[in-house]
């Protein structure tokens, strides 16, 4: 589904390949890796790197990969229904380093029984990186599915010093992404 409140679009690259970042006027609407899944194809938004959501996103993904922390994360507005927005709120809670399961998602949410659907909305979250769905991962401690690929995942949760060990629970006290305002 291609976001209907896109006004600008940029192309950057990265260590792990070129994204193209979305913004609307109330913040970063996408984040996609070219070729991964649910990307939404071409934006028919115009390319404006100076557009100032776009800005606080390139400059908040260059923090991430050059490893500085707490990386000052824009505005972000991603469009999806309730229950995804509800789940991208909780992957914003995940620190840099933690993981967590999608189970765990659910409980969070009050859903306890949709962690099939937990795991569809993870695979759809729009805004790649900056809201961190690489840091979710099966229950025991496997990597399951990743938009943007499997490599791609092992390498983010490397860059964070995962050490591949079982989930970590979410903490009070870590560094946090911010949070997704719901638009439907």
């Amino acid at each position: 589904m291609k976001p209907s409140h896109i006004e600008a679009q940029a192309r950057i690259q990265t260590p792990l390949g070129a994204l193209t970042v979305a913004a609307s006027s109330k913040g970063v609407a996408g984040v996609w890796f070219d070729a991964q899944s649910h990307h939404p194809g071409p934006l028919s938004a115009p390319l404006d790197a100076t557009h100032p959501q776009i800005v606080g996103a390139v400059l908040a993904l260059d923090d991430y990969f050059k490893g500085r922390r707490p990386v000052r994360l824009p505005v972000l507005d991603a469009e999806g229904t309730l229950f995804q927005q509800a789940v991208w709120r909780v992957l914003g809670e995940i620190a840099v380093g933690d993981t967590t399961t999608y189970g765990e998602i659910a409980h969070r949410i009050g859903r306890s029984a949709a962690v099939r659907a937990v795991g569809v909305a993870v695979g759809r979250n729009p805004i790649s990186i900056l809201v961190p769905c690489h840091r979710v991962i099966g229950r025991d401690g496997s990597l399951t599915g990743y938009a943007g690929g499997l490599p791609r995942k092992q390498a983010l949760l490397a860059h964070e010093g995962w050490s591949g060990s079982s989930p970590r629970r979410l903490s009070s006290n870590a560094e946090r992404s911010a949070p997704l305002p719901c638009r439907r």
